[in-house]
């Protein structure tokens, strides 16, 4: 089983997380929000006290909001970043938006491992696999650990509600196909760990959001 940490970064209130193998202390650090010096050293200071092992640096998703910390953790454990190939120009378009909202953007290094649907992700002992869920942003994915039935769902998925569908390259109708055919088929009992606000489940979000009825 991986052990999940959950931060809460920047003017967004973006959820970033790290999957640990309690065995071997490695992690992956999905969607580093950090977005100053005071975020980082949290971040590092967490990793440093648990004696943690970063072997993997994962975007859910590009925008803004998710991609803040990506230089930093890159620079100080030396990762690769990984992410759908669909991201790339969402990626691209970091320094342009994070002008527009007045964020200091330090840049991000480029995807250089692409994620697919269909290609497990084998980290330590564990499987974790991969649901291309666009809609929200063109190559948004989730990450779902089969064995604990847990999802790592970035912005498709939110108690009681769903991802903005606003922003270049989103569309509705796809996100709700994306949300209706990986994520409800999901047991009710898997627990969904959202881009933003509080966990949920698939159960609760079939017969409560309002989106999805």
């Amino acid at each position: 089983m991986l052990n999940i940490k959950k931060f809460t970064f920047n003017a967004f209130q973006e959820n970033t997380y790290i999957l640990i193998d309690e065995q071997s202390k490695a992690c992956i650090i999905v969607d580093p929000g950090c977005s100053n010096s005071d975020e980082e050293s949290e971040l590092r200071s967490f990793i440093q006290d648990n004696k943690l092992v970063p072997k993997r640096l994962i975007n859910t998703h590009c925008h803004i909001d998710h991609i803040l910390g990506n230089q930093f953790i890159a620079d100080t454990y030396n990762l690769p970043l990984e992410s759908h190939r669909l991201e790339v120009s969402v990626l691209a378009m970091g320094k342009q938006v994070g002008m527009m909202y007045g964020i200091p953007y330090k840049g991000s290094p480029k995807i250089t491992l692409f994620l697919e649907e269909g290609e497990p992700v084998i980290f330590e002992s564990h499987t974790i696999d991969i649901l291309l869920t666009p809609g929200h942003s063109p190559g948004s994915i989730c990450l779902h650990l089969k064995e604990q039935d847990e999802v790592i769902g970035g912005d498709v998925l939110f108690q009681g509600s769903i991802g903005r569908t606003d922003l270049p390259g989103g569309d509705h109708n796809t996100l709700i196909g994306s949300i209706m055919s990986k994520l409800l088929p999901l047991p009710d009992n898997t627990i969904v760990h959202p881009g933003h606000g509080p966990s949920t489940t698939i159960g609760v979000e079939k017969v409560s959001n309002p989106f999805l009825n």
